[in-house]
């Protein structure tokens, strides 16, 4: 694997999650994005208080990340080898955090009427 491309990339994430469940990761991850967007959009405005509620669902978003990598690939912090193993351990952790934190933000937005929280 001399060059990093998108469709190595893709074909390695595919091998690790299985083609459907990675692809179904994807559209999940497109769809919050597009319902994140509409929120922004038809409130005009973030809530704050929608906000630091979201900001404390981090922790466990990223809990739930490491350990569902963890469960996929049957692998644990046991097999944590070098200084790159613990990089990607620590981006999966912030991609897991800061996905939950806008799954958190979007579904408070769809759930509660536009407008009713001005903070």
């Amino acid at each position: 694997m001399k060059d990093l491309t998108l469709t190595t990339l893709i074909a390695v994430f595919e091998e690790m999650f299985g083609r459907t469940l990675f692809w179904a990761l994807v559209a999940a991850a497109a769809i919050v994005t597009l319902l994140y967007l509409y929120v922004l959009i038809r409130d005009r405005a973030v809530s704050w208080r929608k906000f630091l509620l979201a900001q404390l669902s981090m922790p466990v978003g990223a809990v739930a990340a490491v350990w569902f990598v963890f469960t996929i690939t049957r692998s644990g912090l046991r097999d944590i080898g070098g200084a790159i193993d613990v990089i990607v351990l620590l981006a999966i952790a912030a991609g897991g955090a800061v996905g939950a934190a806008i799954l958190v933000y979007t579904a408070q937005s769809l759930i509660s009427r536009p407008g009713t929280d001005q903070g």
